[in-house]
């Protein structure tokens, strides 16, 4: 069934009904003890869930399988060796009845200490148990030295307290490192949370498949001499990749307005732009190959007007360009360079003629132009988007 509204339901009750609220918390110690009764009942839900989100995985090219993944609730078996631990390093202190680890520069709003509630005072683990066993698993059995958090930036605190007892705990020592990749949140295109017109929050799945849509829509006008499979596959490329675009092109640490029009525009700093770049430009390499135009790279590339200067030298610093976006966890660098690659390149088509030029300087052009494809499909590609080759 519908797991939002089963959800949904089940937050409503828990606000409004203590008795309901305490069951609740009592399930969720059963749970973590191991009870068959409520294993059966949570494996049931996670099943469903799995389905759904392999799904979205699905939609959105990502190739994570079931075996990939390891959710909260595979830490279970290890979270009373977790406080063992913390116990016997003497980082746990009894507080009303909860052990809670008080890492040093954390204070609440009058200056206290504040706690991060590692068991809880009815025996329960909550997330801070997870995200401490999590690491100590990653780092310790999986010898991983860099563990990145994309978790929405209300989190931060919480992830700090939790690397720091970590660090404390000596499960995350150098030169293992764990980072917080923050990120704001999606705005509609009037500066408010995005949502539906019935104001509810928009399911990630009705989203992909109203991207698709539209951009079926821009394919058909665009391109319809294409067969309908052709135009399906490209209008899933442009659509998704849209999606995506949209997010990984704003700085990730701050809000961003999803404005459907924008987001598939043909013009602007979006992935139906440079994807249709890219589908120019192989298109033109095959007008090249059709007339039997050499495309044997000269000796030296002639390089005799300003715009083509300029397009080599974005060409070479497309690897700059990556190494700043992943130092930093910022993929907004890398699409800004190929969105500034994409416009060189059509001022580069509409002043310098390919397929009319003098032979070294058409050789030379037209190497300009298949390597700025490569570079676009490549960047595209770390993007996790497609580059179709007809649009």
């Amino acid at each position: 069934g519908d797991l939002n509204a089963f959800y949904q339901q089940a937050r409503a009750k828990f606000d409004g009904d203590e008795a309901f609220a305490e069951r609740s918390r009592q399930r969720v110690v059963a749970l973590q003890a191991g009870d068959a009764e409520s294993l059966a009942l949570w494996r049931r839900l996670v099943d469903e869930s799995t389905r759904y989100f392999s799904r979205i995985y699905d939609l959105l090219d990502v190739t994570l399988t079931e075996g990939d993944y390891a959710g909260e609730s595979s830490y279970n078996d290890a979270l009373d060796a977790v406080v063992d631990e913390l116990v016997a390093a003497g980082l746990l202190v009894d507080d009303d009845g909860a052990l809670c680890a008080f890492p040093p520069g954390f204070t609440g709003r009058e200056g206290e200490p504040q706690p991060l509630i590692v068991r809880k005072s009815d025996g329960g683990y909550g997330y801070a148990a997870t995200d401490l066993a999590a690491i100590r698993h990653r780092t310790r059995d999986l010898r991983a030295g860099l563990l990145l958090y994309v978790v929405g930036a209300p989190q931060a605190t919480h992830l700090e307290m939790v690397f720091e007892v970590a660090r404390m705990a000596g499960w995350l020592e150098p030169p293992a490192q764990a980072v917080h990749v923050a990120f704001g949140n999606v705005l509609g295109a009037d500066g408010k949370m995005f949502r539906t017109r019935a104001g509810d929050t928009v399911k990630l799945a009705e989203l992909l498949a109203e991207a698709e849509r539209r951009a079926l829509e821009v394919v058909r006008a665009k391109s319809p001499q294409l067969d309908a499979d052709t135009q399906q596959a490209v209008a899933h490329a442009v659509g998704i990749g849209a999606v995506k675009y949209a997010d990984l092109s704003a700085d990730r640490k701050g809000d961003y307005r999803f404005d459907w029009d924008r987001m598939l525009a043909l013009q602007g700093n979006t992935a139906p732009y440079l994807q249709y770049a890219h589908a120019r430009i192989r298109s033109l390499l095959a007008k090249a190959d059709d007339a039997g135009a050499d495309r044997t790279p000269p000796s030296s590339l002639v390089l005799g007007e300003p715009v083509e200067w300029q397009l080599a030298l974005a060409l070479l610093s497309f690897d700059g360009a990556v190494h700043e976006a992943f130092a930093g966890y910022q993929p907004h660098k890398l699409c800004t360079h190929l969105y500034d690659l994409a416009t060189t390149y059509t001022t580069f088509y509409e002043t310098c003629p390919v397929l009319q030029a003098e032979d070294e300087v058409r050789r030379t052009r037209l190497v300009l132009s298949e390597l700025t494809a490569r570079v676009l499909a490549s960047g595209l590609g770390l993007l996790g988007i497609e580059a179709p080759q007809r649009i």
